[in-house]
């Protein structure tokens, strides 16, 4: 009996364990069969897949999961970005993308890259509400790639913080006309401009990508915070159906130019003003820049001056309106005019020029920067005239006072000695032209005393000269050496100047008594 119930108890144990293990199948077969557990072997099985190379998983619309390589190279955001944002971020390498995950007409889809040197493709596969997108470069599964993915991720990095780190916007339009990338630049210049975020329908700037080799297209913003325009360069650059935009802020440019516009019109005001003629020659010889007072001088047609002579052309012309000498050998007058050029280039060139009309004119060469050439016609006849008037009387004056008999001398008012007639050189043996330092009422005095006896108030006369004494005339006796006397007479004239006299005393002119103290200040020094 015992035996017979231990064997009954075994077998139910049997049997117990039994069913527990085949309601456990059962439950275990319910469950995989189930849908939410199909469909989270199947998110596993995909995203196992996915451990290496650019891949992408998608639920509906949703992001799901994205690889390492695709997180390094595109950054997504899985779970919060959906199929629109990042078919944004890959339509400039792949533009053919569906719209929708399920626009495709068939499970799987092969999307080839835009250049056709670029041998990646985008395969994309659909299993239910899953869309899987794996890329393949130049016909290698992704696993085989996962090295050259982190060089180009890494290249990829620096390039992005190359491109924050610009200082000017930079952003890329396709041939839709939308916006499929822009640095952060741009993004701060976009958002002071229209005060939100970048739209990718509307760029920062409406320029056109119309030339893109050609010069930089100039744009100005409507107004900035100061209520300054602001200026911009725009370059666009092709590359296949996507335009390339860099806008380089310019405002220091602009400011410069208008200052320099300023700066020249005010020279032109300012030459316009003068009465000397002007004229630039640049550095290919051809006139750039002349003001009106060079066509009065030289009686040469705006037309002609306007049409940019050159040098040889402008002085050819000068000498048919007989504006300057003429030469007395035709043969050597160019090579005159290229000794006056290379002469003007050292700034060594300034001649006096006597026209036939009586007119002179002074010519000056001037080099000027970047090898440019300025020349400066004057008009000095009436400085010429005034100079030759002053000189005649000048001559005549000295004439006049050369026929007197007394010996005549004049000092300025610092003591300088600025005439003297011939009777004054015969007397002392003096001739004051002869020297080349002034002659000052010192030496004189000096002179004289080495020819005069002791007792003439000499050191008075050198206070008068200089207007430290008094300034009435006044007279003193001179005694030469040779025994000969004369009568010194000091006297003040115009200018502060002072004239000295001396006459011989057997020929000095009768006079009026002068009073007791004059008397006594004419008396010479004890």
């Amino acid at each position: 009996m015992q035996q017979q119930g231990s064997d009954t108890m075994t077998v139910w144990d049997i049997a117990v364990i039994a069913s527990a293990a085949i309601v456990s199948t059962l439950a275990g077969l319910a469950w995989v069969i189930s849908p939410r557990a199909q469909t989270l072997m199947k998110r596993r099985n995909m995203t196992q897949k996915l451990s290496e190379g650019v891949s992408f998983l998608f639920d509906g619309d949703r992001l799901h999961h994205a690889s390492d390589a695709a997180l390094q190279v595109y950054h997504p955001v899985p779970g919060e970005d959906d199929w629109s944002a990042w078919r944004a971020r890959m339509a400039g390498r792949f533009p053919d993308l569906p719209l929708n995950p399920d626009d495709s007409n068939s499970a799987n889809l092969t999307v080839q890259a835009r250049n056709p040197e670029d041998k990646a493709t985008l395969c994309v596969s659909r299993k239910g509400r899953f869309t899987q997108v794996q890329m393949i470069e130049n016909g290698m599964p992704a696993a085989i790639q996962s090295q050259q993915l982190r060089a180009l991720s890494q290249e990829l990095e620096n390039l992005r913080r190359a491109s924050d780190t610009t200082p000017h916007a930079i952003w890329q339009i396709n041939h839709e006309g939308r916006v499929t990338w822009y640095n952060a630049a741009y993004e701060r210049l976009y958002s002071r401009l229209h005060n939100e975020k970048p739209r990718e329908d509307q760029p920062v700037f409406e320029v056109s990508a119309v030339g893109a080799t050609g010069n930089p297209q100039r744009v100005s913003t409507k107004s900035s915070q100061n209520g300054t325009p602001d200026w911009y360069d725009v370059s666009t650059a092709r590359v296949g159906d996507t335009s390339i935009y860099h806008a380089v802020n310019i405002n220091a440019v602009v400011r410069s130019e208008a200052a320099q516009r300023n700066f020249v019109q005010t020279l032109a005001k300012t030459f316009a003003q003068l009465s000397i003629g002007l004229a630039i020659f640049d550095r290919n010889g051809q006139l750039a820049l002349f003001n009106p007072a060079l066509i009065d001088l030289t009686g040469l047609p705006a037309d002609f001056l306007s049409g940019r002579p050159t040098l040889l052309s402008f002085f050819d012309r000068m000498r048919e309106n007989r504006r300057m000498p003429e030469p007395k050998d035709y043969g050597t007058w160019r090579q005159q005019i290229a000794e006056v050029i290379a002469a003007a280039t050292d700034g060594r060139y300034q001649e006096t020029w006597t026209l036939e009309t009586g007119q002179t004119y002074r010519v000056r060469g001037r080099p000027h920067p970047d090898g440019a050439i300025a020349f400066l016609i004057e008009d000095i006849s009436a400085e010429v005239s005034l100079t030759r008037n002053f000189r005649a009387e000048l001559e005549l004056g000295q004439s006049l006072m050369d026929t007197f008999e007394e010996a005549l001398v004049v000092f300025s008012s610092t003591g300088v000695l600025t005439f003297c007639n011939v009777a004054y050189r015969t007397l002392w043996g003096l001739d004051p032209d002869s020297s080349f330092a002034d002659v000052t009422i010192a030496d004189s005095v000096r002179e004289w005393k080495t020819l005069t006896e002791s007792g003439a108030r000499w050191a008075a006369l050198t206070d008068f000269v200089l207007e430290f004494g008094d300034r009435e005339s006044w007279e003193m006796p001179v005694t030469l050496t040779s025994g000969d006397r004369l009568t010194c007479t000091v006297s003040r004239i115009a200018s502060g100047a002072t004239v000295i006299r001396f006459i011989a005393a057997e020929k000095k002119a009768p006079r009026r008594r002068l009073p007791a103290k004059t008397e006594n200040f004419s008396t010479p020094d004890p």
